[in-house]
């Protein structure tokens, strides 16, 4: 038997789990500041749209900062009990994250439909300015969360709070400028509503991908079975069966199987070459086989692969 993997929290892509945190730490503080702008000027100017946006940026806060600490247990080596790491943790946090965009969005789509019914007056020019000015905050934290790890899907999810917010910023200003020019107060709910939808699809996304990970789903784009019928075609393989495929968390993907060879045949040579076509092909570096020689006479190709 042997294994092959990079050591938990170490990045496949060549961004350090330090420098994660660094840009995760700056669109933080970028949130923040622009956050308690937002909140005033909602309340001044009565806009639903702008204090929807500023809600939503409390929850891009919290969900950065919750990103940070799942990186920071990431990046922990693994030990005692926990023999992966703590790798999952940024899955959590992403699920976290998918959450937390559902529960708002159905908060802001039920006070959107309230307001349709009911628009209260509302400062056009003010939603504008302010809107426009979130728009370029929301534009900063972006590319910061841009230079981190792309394949993480605790970024990802960190990520798709600060995207949506910046469409949530665009609509409100959008709608203060119809407001501005033509005086439809009902504008700012039907820009609210527009982004609840955007909300719903972003949440929706991030728990469907980290619950394919808890679940251990094989990662996006390898199907077990050709992976299975890959290593059953090599030279000198007979059987394969309990075949695993799944991510340990997200960029880490991870294969288990049982191999047997033909009798006389040199088992470690046979690990070794399915190992690099394994790396080679499907990209999967994390892998266990459990090489033994098949009864004589049994030449029988059986793969069982386990999604």
């Amino acid at each position: 038997m042997a294994a092959a993997a990079g050591p938990p929290g170490h990045s496949h892509h060549g961004v350090s789990p330090a420098a994660d945190r660094r840009w995760l730490t700056v669109a933080l503080a970028v949130i923040v500041c622009f956050m308690a702008v937002e909140v005033v000027a909602g309340i001044v100017a009565d806009s639903l749209a702008l204090l929807s946006d500023a809600a939503h940026m409390l929850t891009d806060a919290g969900a950065i900062a919750v990103a940070i600490y799942a990186a920071r247990l990431a990046a922990r080596p693994a030990g005692g009990r926990f023999t992966f790491g703590l790798g999952r943790a940024e899955i959590l946090s992403a699920q976290a994250n998918g959450a937390t965009l559902l529960v708002l969005a159905g908060v802001i789509a039920v006070e959107g439909v309230r307001r349709l019914w009911s628009p209260p007056e509302v400062d056009g020019s003010l939603v504008l300015i302010v809107g426009l000015l979130g728009a370029c905050a929301n534009l900063g934290a972006a590319a910061a969360l841009g230079r981190a790890e792309r394949r993480s899907l605790n970024v990802e999810g960190a990520r798709a709070h600060v995207v949506t917010d910046l469409y949530a910023s665009l609509g409100a200003a959008a709608a203060g400028a119809v407001v501005l020019l033509t005086g439809f107060d009902r504008a700012d709910a039907i820009a609210s509503l527009l982004v609840a939808a955007l909300m719903l699809r972003s949440g929706w996304s991030l728990l469907r991908d980290a619950g394919r990970v808890l679940l251990e789903a094989a990662p996006e784009g390898v199907d077990p079975e050709a992976v299975g019928h890959a290593l059953a075609s090599q030279p000198g393989v007979v059987e394969v069966h309990d075949l695993h495929i799944w991510e340990v968390t997200s960029g880490f993907p991870a294969l288990a199987a049982h191999v047997l060879v033909a009798p006389g045949d040199d088992c470690h040579a046979v690990r070794r070459r399915l190992q690099a076509m394994v790396s080679e092909r499907f990209d999967i570096d994390h892998v266990t086989l459990q090489v033994d020689h098949a009864p004589a006479g049994d030449r029988l190709l059986d793969i069982e692969p386990r999604r």
